[in-house]
């Protein structure tokens, strides 16, 4: 069984960055695809950025240019480079990989 846990979440101003980190445990298989997703309050979980096992990677219209998803198999970790941060970022983030998810870190960007 996969866990995962996410960290690196916080309070961060408005143009700020912050790295969050997804550790796994359990049979974790580099040619599955691994996702950040986030909730903001009274919205329903939206996808931020996929990687796919080659590398590939696709990101919501709204981080785009801003986020950078990367992942290191080695050390079944997935990371989400979060930069030129925005109040409309906050949310809880969660990490995402086929049939687990993370329990979320929450990330408030405000002045």
């Amino acid at each position: 069984q996969v866990q995962l846990v996410e960290s690196g979440g916080g309070l961060v101003q408005p143009g700020g960055s912050l790295r969050l980190s997804c550790a796994a445990t359990g049979s974790i298989f580099s040619i599955y695809d691994w996702a950040w997703y986030r909730q903001a309050p009274g919205k329903q979980r939206e996808l931020v950025a996929i990687i796919a096992r080659g590398g590939s990677t696709n990101y919501a219209d709204s981080v785009k240019g801003r986020f950078t998803i990367s992942r290191d198999n080695a050390k079944n970790t997935v990371y989400l480079q979060m930069t030129s941060l925005k109040p409309e970022d906050t949310a809880v983030y969660y990490c995402w990989y086929p049939g687990a998810w993370g329990h979320g870190t929450h990330v408030t960007v405000s002045s």
